[in-house]
This record gives structure tokens, C-alpha cells and sequence, in this order.
């Protein structure tokens, strides 16, 4: 702290007050392990256990001698931020003890790949309150059997994570109820966490303008990706939440297409959806760019137009206590009228039109999903569920049920409405019961355009909401082609 020193009626006082705070290592910005342990074990309501996870082995391909990529098991990331190989985690619930395991020193993997953790580096990077080699891992899990597990079992994922703890016969274990707690509590993310998604977020960003601007010289969907994949990389962004799609034309209405090696000659739009992946956590973004100056034609504008209110109207919708289902049938509805206003549907009413599964069609997914560790991230109830008995379940849609849960403050969720026209999904509907509600010499007119999809990663706060999500859409985004078209 400086104290500068003033001269006031002839006496030195302090004058003005300049305080810094300085914080050594990094203790600061720990992922809070902790913490999470304890959330957990909240939500599984007990007072004494074990909770033991693995962490994801290294594993070579088959008939290969070469690993395949490291990608750390999303439970086991939760409950002690360690994205590194072979570990193993114990959390004993009564005496708050977190403990976390490393691989034991190997002289050959330290001088081919370098040395794993020591204990003392995984102790400063991590918060947990104990680090061990794996060596002690077996007589650790003994001594807590022989203490506790008579009263107390030790909680596993799955049957195939069991501890094998080869001088104990009989192991007490609970393998149903760690996996619906570590659910319920991944579901609220933290303050850390949100970082995290931002961060994704803000990368994925500023690939997507990437790509805006210099989408007038590409030629061909692989150059989108291999832009989008490069400006991530240069971020220190080196993994992606999910495989790039990258679809133009027809392709747009392929939801997951991802062969993105087709040329963009001759096609209106391309869909663009991609996100990167910061510390483990996921961005998910979708952008549909028309390919020129503006958009190529009257309907690829009024299906863009359509999906914006769509997207806009549900996102301002948003509050606690909402659900996802009120969310995506207001999303169905906008989609109906616009499409009547279109003549794609005919003149029946909504309701009717609605519950026909006509509009399915055209939308033919969930309008969201929850973002975190995982692109679909976990939640107590998943909002992707079928919805019960309805004529649409003939076209497979997955759609929020009645019961989906209310939104809560701290979860993050995706808003993603589209419309398509699939030349598949047509000619399936003019077999259906459905196809009365349907024009499809209007239909059949947009298939050209392919699809339009636009997605943002929205945060649930005690407020309403923040989009977290800033790539440049809409006008925006259509002056950030022209302005590259003029330069």
C-alpha cells in the first residue's frame, strides 16, 4: 500500500490512497474440487460413504500401438479438475477427505512423454486435500473398507468402475445413486464454471466472425472448418465441444452433417454450427451465413427472418420458474404462423395444426438442451425426452415433456430454434396423416435454401438472463460480410 504525503497547515497527512492487493500462486484460480465433492454429496443425502471414480485410462486403438485421444471422464473432471491420464479419485464423506491419486512414477513414459504428476505439483495445482501415488491406492480403499464399509458403502458410476481391492472378498457398493446426485448437482453451475462457458464462448466468437469475413473467398465447406478449427487453436482453444458441421445448401438440412467437403458454388446459405471448448467446459453456437452480400433470395430472407423471431421472442421468455417445454411450443407456434404466413402450411388453426405434428416437419428437434462439462449436459431430467403419445413420435422428434423442470438460476441452457426443408423428411410427410396440413408445391420451393439454424448459450440468473453467447448474427453479421466484400 502507498501512503503519499500531502503538507496540510503545515503538518504531513496522508493524501491520497492507493491500495494493491496481491495474491501469490494460484490458488485463486483453482478448480473449485471441493466444493463440487461436497454438492455432491449433499444431493446423494448421506452423511457417511465413499465416493470413488476413475478417471479415464490412456487407451491405444485397436491392433495399434498408438493412443487414441485423451478426453477426461466428465464425472471424474467435477470432482477434482484433473485432465490428465490415469487417475483416480476417493472422497470420504464423513471426514470431508478428498483425495486424489496419480500415476506412479514411470522412468520409460517420462522420457518418451515426459514425467507424469508428482505429488507436490498435482498438491499445488489442485484443490484437493490429499495426493497420493496409485501404489497407495489399493491398501487406502483396504484400510477405509475394514473402518467403515460395514455401515457405509462406497459409491460407484457404474458396475465396470468397481474398486478391485484383491485382499477383501466381499465389497459393500452402491452403483445407483452417485450418478442421479453428480447430475443434480452439475445441473446449477457455479460462479467457476460460468467462467469457463464464457470463456468458450468468447472463442468461439471470434472464430465465427473468423469465418464472416472471409466466407467471400471460400470455396469449399472444408475451408470453413479448417478456419473455424484454426482460429480456436490459436486461442488455446485446441478442442473442440462437438465435431464442426459445416453444411451448405442441402446439406443445412441435415442436422448432424459433418462430411463438410462439398463446394459452396451455387448454394444460398451455409449452416455453421461450432463451439469451442475451454478447460473441459462447452460452447455451443450455431450461425446460417448466406453466401454473398445478402441474402440470395426471398425465401432463404423470410426463413432466416422466421428463425430470428423465433430464437428472439423464447430468449426473452426466459425467467426462473419457465420450462423448457412452454419454451419450445411458444418456438412451434411462431414457426406455424410463419410458415401459414408463407403458405408452406395451410389455413387450419394453429392448435390443430399443432398438435397434428405438421409443424415437426419443418422443426424437427428439441429447441434446447443444457451446456456445462458436457455439449448435452447433464441434467436430473433430460429436456431432449420424447414427449409421450403424440403423431409426431411417427417422425422420432424429441421434445420437452410436460414435467421438465423449471429453470433455475445458474443453469445454462441453449436456445436453437430451426426450420428445414428436408427433402427426406417431405416426402415421409405427404404419407402421413399430417400431409392434409401441409402445401407442398410451396414446400418443395425452399428445399434449395436447406435450413436455417440459430443458437445461443443462455444463463439462467435471479433477474431472467444472460446471453453468454456474442458471435454476430442478423444485421450484424450481414454488415460484417459487406464490409469484407468491399475491402
Amino acid at each position: 500500500m502507498r501512503v503519499p504525503l500531502a503538507v496540510h497547515d503545515g503538518c504531513l497527512v496522508p493524501d491520497t490512497y492507493d491500495i494493491c492487493l496481491t495474491i501469490t500462486g494460484n490458488e485463486a484460480d483453482k478448480y473449485p474440487a471441493k466444493q463440487h465433492a461436497r454438492r455432491a454429496a449433499r444431493k446423494l443425502g448421506v452423511s457417511a460413504g465413499l465416493i470413488y471414480l476413475v478417471g479415464q485410462p490412456t487407451i491405444n486403438w485397436g491392433d495399434s500401438d498408438q493412443p487414441r485421444p485423451f478426453r477426461q471422464r466428465r464425472y471424474f473432471y467435477y470432482l477434482s479438475g484433473v485432465d490428465e491420464a490415469d487417475c483416480y479419485l476417493t472422497y470420504d464423506i464423513q471426514s470431508d477427505l478428498l483425495t486424489l491419486y496419480v500415476p506412479d512414477f514411470d522412468l520409460r513414459h517420462a522420457i518418451w512423454m515426459g514425467p507424469t504428476l508428482t505429488i507436490d505439483e498435482a498438491q499445488c495445482r489442485y484443490d484437493v486435500d490429499r495426493v497420493r501415488y496409485f501404489a497407495s491406492l489399493q491398501g487406502d480403499l483396504a484400510s477405509w473398507i475394514d473402518k467403515h464399509n460395514a455401515s457405509s458403502p462406497i459409491y460407484i458410476l457404474h458396475d465396470s468402475q468397481k474398486p478391485h481391492v484383491l485382499s477383501r472378498k466381499h465389497v459393500r457398493l452402491d452403483d445407483q445413486r452417485l450418478r442421479p446426485a453428480m447430475d443434480a448437482a452439475r445441473m446449477i453451475k457455479d460462479d467457476y464454471e460460468i467462467r469457463m462457458i464464457r470463456k468458450a464462448n468468447q472463442i468461439s466468437a471470434l472464430a465465427h466472425r473468423k469465418v464472416l469475413e472471409q466466407i467471400h473467398r471460400m470455396t469449399n465447406e472444408t475451408e470453413i472448418e479448417g478456419l473455424f478449427l484454426a482460429t480456436c487453436v490459436a486461442h488455446e482453444a485446441k478442442h473442440q465441444s462437438y465435431e464442426i458441421i459445416a453444411g451448405s445448401g442441402k446439406n443445412a438440412a441435415i442436422l448432424h452433417y459433418v462430411k463438410n467437403n462439398e463446394p459452396l458454388h451455387g448454394r444460398q446459405l451455409v449452416c455453421l454450427d461450432a463451439g469451442a471448448e475451454w478447460d473441459c467446459y462447452a460452447s455451443d453456437v450455431t450461425r446460417t451465413i448466406p453466401l454473398g452480400a445478402d441474402w440470395p433470395s426471398e425465401h432463404a430472407r423470410n426463413i432466416y427472418r422466421l428463425v430470428e423471431k423465433m430464437q428472439e421472442t423464447c430468449i426473452a421468455q426466459i425467467q426462473r420458474g419457465v420450462t423448457m417445454k412452454s419454451l419450445q411450443d411458444s418456438a412451434h407456434f411462431i414457426a406455424i404462423q410463419g410458415l401459414k404466413d408463407l403458405g408452406v402450411l395451410g389455413d387450419y388453426d394453429m392448435l390443430e395444426i399443432f398438435h397434428s405434428g405438421a409443424s415437426a416437419v419443418f422443426f424437427p428437434h428439441g429447441l434446447g438442451h443444457h451446456v456445462g462439462l458436457e455439449v448435452h449436459d447433464v441434467s436430473v431430467q433430460s429436456n431432449a425426452a420424447l414427449a409421450g403419445e403424440s403423431p409426431s413420435q411417427a417422425l422420432l422428434v424429441p421434445m420437452a415433456t410436460a414435467s421438465s423442470p423449471g429453470l433455475e438460476p445458474g443453469m445454462v441452457v441453449t436456445i436453437e430454434p430451426g426450420v428445414y426443408f428436408s427433402e427426406l423428411a417431405i416426402a415421409n410427410a405427404r404419407k402421413l396423416p399430417l400431409a392434409k396440413y401441409i402445401n407442398f408445391d410451396e414446400a418443395v420451393k425452399y428445399i434449395s435454401v436447406g435450413g436455417v439454424r440459430i443458437e445461443d448459450d443462455i444463463l439462467v440468473t435471479h433477474a431472467g438472463y444472460e446471453n453468454l453467447t456474442t458471435a454476430p448474427k442478423g444485421e450484424e453479421m450481414l454488415e460484417i460480410i459487406r464490409r469484407s466484400i468491399d475491402n
